[in-house]
């Protein structure tokens, strides 16, 4: 399916979506961290059919997974985020909607999806605020806020390559049409950088994130946490999730894998809110893995993009449906019945060379 979409691709959007930050360092490191996991299954547990189904903040999923924000999905497919949202919905897994979506939050909770709602929070804090009562409007099952974006990180290719948006494609939840700054192409910049660094508050603080546990009653996600010390004080704010992510190795080059950072948030957490993993999954054994290190469940980037680029909705569709298989026949071969039994899993960390 990768490369199905790259083939359709133009480059430039190839490289927008595939690309990170810097050396692209952390993208290898995040694979690198899923590879050096071993499972140990057990044998003779009875298990003829493995039950993949999962509750994820307060949302019943068919699989312990759900489709991670990403911006934009206008630019890999003409029907964007509604159609990998009908592809979720048929999945039966939640379906996060980015504030960089490029389709209108209301247009894409009409999909009929259990969707969540991403916040990056901006200069304007009226705007934030109306974001957020239009989540809650629109029937919205989360509110996740991403943390990890103070400003965003050099992304190499997309500096190289001066990338624009296309006049077809805006932030359709922020913008009212073409011709923000994410439109202007210049050599030797990513316009839509510049887009983010006008449109994005620097500067938050937890007091920021507490002022907005206050203001929503929907069920609160903290994105983009490493360090435990954060992830027990996004607890201490009332948050209902954390979820463990690098932002895909498009933020701070040469940053910890999720995957290495994960146990460790999840003592920190103690069981007082759920922990996602983000960042690097791409099969339904690297699923497994996160549930057994402690996730309740993980968030799909990339692969998501990739159908949707190979043929929208039911190219989604596609990923979705393998991920699946491939989950349920990993559950069966460790002898896993069900999701919850996969955390007593024992993991094994391979030895590396270089």
């Amino acid at each position: 399916m990768r490369e199905r979409a790259r083939k359709v691709l133009a480059p430039e959007v190839w490289d927008f979506v595939e690309g990170g930050s810097g050396t692209e360092f952390t993208i290898a490191a995040n694979r690198a961290a899923f590879d050096e996991i071993a499972l140990i299954p057990r044998v003779l547990t009875g298990v003829i059919a493995a039950d993949t189904s999962a509750r994820l903040v307060g949302t019943e999923a068919a699989l312990p997974v759900a489709i991670a924000p990403t911006a934009y999905q206008r630019l890999v497919h003409h029907d964007g985020e509604l159609a990998a949202a009908r592809a979720a919905r048929a999945a039966g897994i939640p379906y996060v909607v980015s504030t960089l979506s490029s389709c209108r939050l209301e247009d894409i909770s009409a999909s009929g999806a259990d969707i969540w709602f991403q916040l990056y929070c901006l200069r304007d804090q009226a705007k934030n605020h109306e974001l957020i009562d239009k989540a809650e409007k629109t029937g919205c099952r989360a509110l996740m806020v991403t943390v990890d974006v103070p400003l965003m990180a050099r992304r190499l290719r997309d500096i190289r390559n001066g990338f624009a948006l296309r006049p077809e494609v805006w932030a359709a939840n922020i913008d009212s049409g073409p011709g923000s700054e994410a439109h202007r192409k210049a050599d030797w910049a990513s316009a839509v950088a510049v887009h983010t660094s006008a449109a994005f508050a620097p500067g938050l603080s937890w007091r920021d994130l507490a002022d907005l546990r206050r203001r929503t009653s929907l069920p609160l996600v903290v994105k983009g946490v490493l360090d435990p010390r954060d992830a027990r004080a996004a607890v201490d704010i009332g948050a209902d999730a954390v979820v463990v992510s690098n932002h895909g190795g498009r933020q701070l080059d040469g940053c910890q894998p999720s995957m290495r950072a994960l146990p460790s948030v999840v003592v920190a957490v103690n069981g007082e809110c759920e922990v996602l993993l983000d960042s690097g999954v791409r099969s339904g054994v690297d699923v497994l893995k996160a549930l057994a290190l402690g996730a309740r469940g993980v968030l799909l980037g990339r692969p998501v993009l990739w159908g949707l680029a190979a043929g929208g909705e039911d190219g989604t569709g596609e990923v979705l449906s393998l991920l699946g298989t491939e989950l349920r026949e990993a559950m069966t071969l460790t002898g896993c019945g069900d999701v919850a039994s996969a955390s007593a899993l024992r993991t094994e960390r391979l030895k590396t060379h270089g």
